[in-house]
């Protein structure tokens, strides 16, 4: 690829995103502005902000990477987390709206009225973030290194630094015009290059795959990898259920006016995902015919207009490509940002204000940052994938239980937090730094939302059944908050936390 046309498609995108982010800053004046932008975002603008944000760097590079290597198993991931807002839907977005609350740790205090739950929540919507920032900052410095030979830490610093600055500027309000251009630029990075492949592939014949590859790549089950049916179900069950306990995805229905334009919210995403996710998995099955040498690489959306294409046209189509991915790292690490600083400056700092917000921000850009320098870098899906994992097993069954099950305790869910979130995360941890394992060992550990999630459902209930005496005294008004439409006439001023 042609060095100077990558650098100015990075340099576009970085330009673009601060300088629509300073029209955010404009508009952006009080503390719910910062958080939540004053919960006056429409469905359809909301709805391309979640996907710019959903969108992150596995699914823009990293589901081709493993589509290419391991085939037809690997479909279930933008199935899932498609599908996973569908879940979302039915059970979470409205009543999650009603709440009015500001963060996940917010709704946790004031469902169950407990400040352990609260704290709890906080810890885990940091480290959740955190693990999925890793990825974003490793896969930036892989891009920005294979297209000018910059050290890998480098793009991982230039995504902080323009993150970090679009944050501490404007908050939810500024970065919510940044991620919806982002998600249409990530489509068009898609789409345009993918027709050039496909009437390259017609021209060259219309190639199909090896004997071989039909017999086993093609075919469910048959990758070659150890324990394929639980991988599959663990993975379908992670990202299904994991969506819903991811923060900077929930932390949007905050910025809804009201329960049915969240629901609207969610349509429109499912739609907008739905469109994206088709190309990826083009873009893998292209790579298995034309370049499998890079099995297992995250490489493989930037190789093949090159190698497809070439000369002038396959330059002009990789920098566009590249633009899309650092639009991908921009957008999902902003939302991540936003919803660990919103946790710590509530949670942390006490104040909950701009300036602790702003610091906050630092915080939460400045150890991920850290940690993708300094870890083994792992295909960015399968990091993603144990993050939704981790989602699964913690904030799923907090968010499922605490909005349609009245007798769930606090010292039940806080049970059930440690319970699930614990064993998923020492799984996640166990998987990062000493795996990758083999065996029915290595499988549970790189899969545990399979046996994690229904540990964590069953223990907040048991648990909860035998102590009765700390179901939230509130818990009726709560329940009548969270499940009445807003047609009827009901105090719906914004929670405020006792914390603040």
């Amino acid at each position: 690829m042609n060095t100077a046309y990558g650098v100015t498609a990075v340099v576009l995108v970085v330009l673009a995103a601060v300088l629509i982010g300073a029209f955010g800053i404009r508009l952006s004046r009080t503390t719910s502005d910062f958080y939540v932008a004053s919960r006056t975002v429409s469905p359809l603008w909301n709805a391309s902000a979640i996907g710019g944000e959903y969108l992150s760097a596995a699914s823009f590079l990293g589901i081709a990477g493993l589509i290419l290597a391991y085939g037809a198993d690997m479909l279930w991931l933008p199935v899932g987390w498609t599908g996973g807002y569908l879940v979302l839907l039915v059970l979470v977005s409205a009543p999650l709206r009603r709440s009015g609350a500001y963060t996940l740790p917010d709704f946790a205090e004031a469902r169950l009225e407990s400040m352990a739950v609260r704290r709890l929540a906080g810890v885990l919507v940091v480290l959740i973030g955190w693990l999925y920032l890793m990825p974003q900052f490793q896969s930036a410095g892989l891009v920005l290194g294979a297209i000018t030979g910059a050290p890998e830490w480098a793009g991982g610093l230039l995504v902080a630094v323009v993150v970090a600055v679009n944050v501490m500027s404007g908050g939810m309000r500024s970065i919510t015009f940044v991620q919806a251009f982002q998600y249409w630029l990530k489509l068009t990075a898609l789409a345009v290059p993918l027709v050039f492949l496909l009437l390259a592939w017609r021209s060259g014949g219309a190639p199909g795959l090896s004997a071989q590859d039909a017999a086993t790549w093609a075919l469910p089950l048959s990758s070659g990898k150890e324990y394929g049916l639980y991988s599959t179900y663990s993975l379908i069950l992670a990202t299904f259920l994991g969506t819903m306990g991811l923060p900077h995805v929930l932390v949007r229905f905050y910025t809804n006016p009201e329960g049915r334009a969240a629901r609207r919210t969610t349509l429109v995403v499912l739609s907008l995902l739905g469109a994206f996710y088709l190309l990826p998995a083009v873009y893998g099955a292209l790579g298995r015919i034309y370049v499998p040498e890079l099995r297992g690489s995250d490489m493989v959306v930037l190789t093949l207009p090159g190698r497809l294409v070439g000369g002038v046209a396959g330059d002009l189509l990789t920098a566009l490509v590249t633009a899309g991915a650092f639009a991908a790292f921009l957008s999902t690490s902003s939302g991540l940002t936003v919803s660990v600083a919103g946790v710590i400056g509530q949670d942390i700092f006490k104040s909950g204000g701009v300036r602790s917000f702003r610091v906050a921000a630092l915080l939460a850009v400045a150890v991920p940052l850290a940690l993708a320098a300094s870890a083994r870098s792992l295909p960015v899906a399968d990091v993603v994938g144990l993050a939704f994992a981790v989602a699964a097993s913690s904030f799923c069954p907090l968010l499922v239980l605490g909005i349609w099950w009245r007798r769930l305790t606090s010292t039940g869910a806080v049970a059930g937090l440690l319970a699930g979130g614990g064993l998923a995360c020492g799984a996640v941890l166990t998987t990062i730094v000493g795996g990758p394992y083999t065996g029915l060992a290595g499988a549970l550990l790189a899969q545990p939302a399979a046996w994690s999630v229904p540990v964590a459902f069953a223990v907040m209930v048991v648990v909860s059944l035998l102590t009765p005496s700390r179901i939230p005294a509130g818990v009726a008004r709560t329940m009548v908050r969270l499940h009445t439409p807003e047609t009827l006439d009901l105090d719906r001023g914004d929670w405020r936390p006792r914390s603040s």
